[in-house]
């Protein structure tokens, strides 16, 4: 058992190391979700962990689902699974959270390529393979990046339903539903473009492109009915307009492109790099300098999953 302690002020490091959790690690200030899991994913990496579960700190999701979670890893069906909360029938969602958590998981599925149906779920599992290949680039979460990075991976997904209890406290991720909507929406669009940036920047093009063209014939008709006639200046001036602003922007896809696969050779050599590291890396110890330490507690081992159900 690894906890995170993400700057807290709720002497949560204390009450884990008293339930018998084996490594901590504590962050001096808040660094936020996305950075509090991939220190979680690398540490587990440095200690030797062959399957990774990230379950969430406000006791959402039940310990006893855990090995419902890494069934499919265990025989070797899947890189990642990711446990469908079934948020039609969570009680205490309201109806416009369910419209939105579906709207929300229909987006990533098609942003990514694959089958995902609760986009959002914190309760997950990696195999030690599939976390090597894993970047998270922005600070807010990680929970639609990497569904949308192991897409284009072309790493294998599966999800599993699972109980939920129900929350003890509003979320402190966000201020609110708006705010939650508007920073996701913004990690899906960053992380589709990053990925599939000819796809972004090229449809911009073309639609650059054909409201030039529409203009362009607006005027021409125009034109032909009354040549001597000065009229309709205005669409052919937008309309030219248009078509520079689309070559302009087809440029910048062709340049996205390629930075893109410049970045994917940085993540391979990234994902060897972090093999060198881990492998040789003392951290577990806390003797090898790091970005983090990881405190082991001295506790014996334990393994009764539904211990932290209470």
């Amino acid at each position: 058992m690894l906890v995170i302690d993400d700057g807290s002020t709720d002497n949560t490091s204390d009450v884990a190391e008293g339930l018998g959790v084996h490594y901590l690690i504590r962050f001096p200030e808040n660094k936020g979700l996305a950075a509090s899991h991939i220190a979680g994913l690398d540490a587990c990496l440095r200690l030797g962990a062959d399957i990774v579960v990230n379950t969430d700190g406000d006791n959402q999701y039940r310990g006893k689902d855990i090995e419902t979670l890494v069934k499919p890893i265990v025989e070797q069906r899947a890189d990642i699974v990711i446990g469908d909360r079934r948020t039609d029938h969570i009680e205490h969602f309201s109806i416009i959270k369910k419209l939105l958590q579906k709207w929300g998981s229909s987006v990533v599925r098609r942003a990514s390529g694959t089958d995902v149906v609760d986009s959002t779920s914190g309760f997950r599992a990696f195999s030690r393979d599939s976390l090597f290949k894993i970047f998270v680039h922005n600070r807010f979460t990680y929970t639609l990046e990497t569904i949308i990075q192991a897409g284009r991976l072309g790493l294998t997904i599966k999800n599993v339903p699972v109980e939920t209890n129900r929350p003890t406290r509003k979320s402190r991720l966000s201020k609110s539903t708006f705010d939650y909507i508007r920073r996701n929406g913004l990690v899906i669009l960053r992380s589709y473009s990053m990925y599939w940036p000819v796809q972004v920047f090229g449809a911009i093009s073309i639609i650059f492109f054909l409201l030039g063209i529409t203009l362009g014939m607006r005027f021409l008709y125009y034109y032909l009915q009354a040549p001597d006639v000065s009229s309709h200046i205005q669409s052919l001036q937008v309309a030219v307009g248009a078509v520079i602003l689309s070559f302009l922007v087809g440029l910048v896809a062709v340049l996205a492109d390629l930075i893109a696969t410049n970045r994917r050779l940085l993540e391979e050599s990234l994902m060897r790099l972090r093999h060198i590291d881990i492998n040789t890396s003392k951290t577990a110890n806390g003797d090898a300098p790091y970005r983090f330490i990881i405190k082991k507690t001295g506790h014996p081992a334990w393994s009764d999953p539904e211990r932290f159900d209470a």
